[in-house]
This record gives structure tokens, sequence and C-alpha cells, in this order.
């Protein structure tokens, strides 16, 4: 039988395992920043491209936009995603990363409805489709990377970097939003305070460009742990093999994507919804992110020590109980405490499940189908999910009047996301999961 050429890869000697995560997760977390802040300034920008009768519809046609990104999540996913199975995961990365960088300069510098018209929405529509094409193929390259390259017994903690990234950029993004909030007024936030957050990532992106550049290749790396050579040799056959997997995954992202965004969106909650000054509306996303950060890279090192399946399953479990009281805490006081505590203590017990997930997946599937398989239906679950989750919930809001509606939304998310998780298999050497 004929062998098909070996992919073209650099095979210079890797970095240390910290250098390796230290630099995927800076390029991650710029990407990151660049998408998330669209959704703390979703006001602002509502106001500057779709200036409506009433401020509802203005904000819904903003978060329409956000959606926007996520249309073109799957497309990016499947063809960089395949690309880094068949050529590298390096230059997938850097190509994924400059494509960020001209999205997120051209929504930045795009004048306001006012000055140009129609093409103002229409050319902030455009950089969001870009900006989601590249972040759908960020992630499945990034998180075979940090794979690949970490030991098997550590790989639990070296993959919670992938969502530990997203969470230091939603974190570093409200904090930008907070001292942007206290330090501008409304007219000038409004006018072009949100541009200085999105050009603050712009300025970061050639440091973030070189770093990925200086990485070697790991797909020559020969496959280690669970995954037998034979189905790493078939891609095809790897895919039907793991559907179980796959749809358990897409699950599992479906609802960490609904949390993800619905959180994403408690700084505009607190402000439109609960009317709390923006500081603190601000104040409340970098304390449950900062927060969630600890989260997840405490419950990487969990899945290390204890294996993947109890710490996914005990934390969700946890985190469907205390939903509902948290918001009913927050909505009955409106008070500081019940929005930097509740809103802080859900994001660090609900954060923990997600590392030893992210890193079953990946050790899951074979390594040619990695980049490419994680990052679809991360992309897909995003897209269905991630680019609703906001609408929904403001949606609820307003048909209902009731401001426990993103709660009710939270609840069937961790609802499904347990019963998934609960329902896939241990991948940690020497651990199995109980029988469910």
């Amino acid at each position: 039988m004929t062998e098909q050429p070996a992919p073209t890869v650099d095979e210079a000697p890797l970095p240390s395992p910290a250098r390796a995560t230290l630099a995927v997760t800076i390029g991650n977390m710029l990407e990151f920043y660049d998408f998330i802040t669209y959704s703390f300034f979703a006001i602002q920008i509502g106001r500057t491209f779709f200036p409506t009768q009433g401020e509802f519809g203005s904000l819904m046609l903003s978060l329409a936009t956000f959606g926007a990104g996520f249309i073109t999540r799957p497309i990016g996913a499947l063809v960089l995603g395949t690309y880094s199975d068949r050529v590298g995961r390096k230059p997938a990365m850097v190509l994924s990363f400059t494509m960020m960088g001209c999205a997120i300069i051209l929504l930045a510098l795009t004048p306001s409805y006012e000055s140009i018209g129609i093409a103002a929405p229409i050319l902030a529509i455009i950089a969001r489709m870009v900006q989601g094409f590249s972040l759908g193929g960020e992630v499945g390259p990034t998180t075979a990377y940090l794979l690949e390259t970490a030991k098997p017994e550590r790989r639990g903690l070296a993959v919670s970097w992938q969502p530990a990234s997203q969470q230091i950029a939603a974190t570093i993004g409200a904090l930008v939003g907070t001292i942007l909030s206290e330090t501008m007024s409304s007219a000038a936030l409004d006018a072009y305070g949100w541009r200085i957050a999105f050009l603050l990532g712009a300025v970061c992106l050639p440091f973030g460009l070189w770093m990925r550049k200086g990485l070697p290749e790991s797909l020559h790396l020969p496959e280690t742990g669970s995954i037998s050579p034979e189905a790493a040799r078939k891609p095809a056959g790897g895919v039907r093999k793991h559907l179980r997997l796959l749809i358990l995954g897409l699950l599992v992202l479906a609802s960490g994507t609904i949390i993800t965004y619905v959180t994403q969106y408690m700084t505009t909650y607190a402000e439109n919804t609960l009317h709390v000054r923006p500081g603190l509306a601000f104040g409340t996303t970098v304390v449950s992110n900062a927060l969630g950060l600890a989260g997840v890279l405490y419950g990487g090192w969990l899945a290390d020590r204890y294996g993947r399946w109890p710490i996914m399953v005990w934390p969700q479990l946890a985190a469907l109980v205390l939903t509902y009281p948290v918001f009913l805490w927050i909505v009955n006081t409106h008070s500081a405490w019940a929005l930097l505590g509740g809103f802080g203590v859900l994001s660090l017990i609900g954060s923990i499940p997600y590392s030893a997930f992210y890193v079953a997946l990946a050790e899951g599937l074979p390594k040619h189908i990695r980049g490419g398989a994680f990052a679809v239906i991360y992309a897909v679950a995003i897209a269905a999910f991630g680019g609703t989750a906001q609408l929904v919930v403001t949606w609820l809001i307003h048909v209902t009047g009731n401001a426990l509606a993103p709660a009710w939304y939270l609840l069937f998310a961790t609802a499904v996301g347990l019963v998934a998780m609960a329902l896939m298999r241990e991948t940690a050497p020497g651990q199995s999961a109980p029988s469910v």
C-alpha cells in the first residue's frame, strides 16, 4: 500500500512545555479579547452603527451583529482545523491570528452610521464575520498543540490554558471597560471610548504574531497516551469510531457556550436590567472572570490528579444547584455583594468542569482529526448557541419582564452539560469512569 506523503512541518525541537503554553496562551488570549470585547460594549456599538427610535431596537441590532461573527465560525473551523491536521498546527494558528488582527482594526476604525450611512453597519458585520472565521479555526489547533506538547501526566493543566486564556481575555476586556466607564462620560464612551478598547488589543497583535511564528511544529510528534496508532492513521474511520464522543462533546460545548456568553452578558444585564452604575456592572464581570480563571486552572490540576470524569461531573452538579438561588439573591437585592459574590461563586465552580472536559475530548480524538474535529464541533456549538445566547436572554427579559430569565436559560444549559459529561468515558491514564 502506498503511503501518503508526510505533512510539511517544522520538525525543530519543541520548546519547554511552559514556553509552548505561554506562546499559545498569549496568542489565544489576544484573539478572544478582540472577539469578546464586543459584548462588553454592545450598547455603545449599537448606538454607533445602528441608531433606531428605541434603545431596545439598537441593542438587539448590535447583538445580532455580535451573532454574525458566529455564522462563519463553523466554516473557519472546517477550513483552518483541517488545514492544521494536514499541514500543521503552527501555520493554522498564524493564519488565524493574522485574520483576526485585520478584522479588529477594521471594526475599530469604521466610522459611525451618521458619518457614512449604511456602509457603517455593513463594514461592522463584515469585520465580525472575518473575526468569526478566524476564531473558528483557533480553538482546535491550539488545543491540539497544548495537548501534544505536554507530558501525559500534565495534559489536564496544559490544556486548561485554552479555557484559561479565554477567561484572561474576558477579564482584561472587562477591566478595560471598567476603567473606561469610570474615567469617561457616557457621551465620550459612545463616541470613541469603545474604540479604545479594541485598539488596545490591536496594539498587542504584532507581539502575538511574533510569538506564534517562533513556535516549532507538533504535528510530527509520535502519538502518546490512549490513542492507537491505527486510529491516528485513519481520519475518516476515526470520525466514525468516535461519533459518540463527538455528539457528547457537542452537547457539553453547547452547554458551556450558553453559560459563557450569558456570563459575558452580565455587564449589559447589570446595567440595562438591574440598572446598576456602569462601574459596578463592569466590576462584576472582572471579578467573575478572574475567579473563573482560577477555576479552570484548578480544574486542570484536579483532572491530572483525580481523572477527568469526577472533575467534570461533581462541580457541574454543584453549579446546577447554586444557579437559581444566586440569581434570586442578586435580583432581590441589587447589591454589590450579591453581584460580585454571587456571580463570582458561580464562575469559580462552573469553570472547573470544562478544563477536564477539554482534555478528555482532545485525548479521545485521533491525532489526524483532532484539530479539525475539535474545531468543528466547538464552532457548531458556538454558532448555534453562542451567537444567540445574548439575544435569547435579552428577548426573554423583554417579553416576560422577569429579571430571573437568565437563570432559567442557565439552568437548562447546565443540566444538559451535566448529563453529557456523565456519559463520557474517562481518558486519564490509569483511571476509569463510573458506569452510567
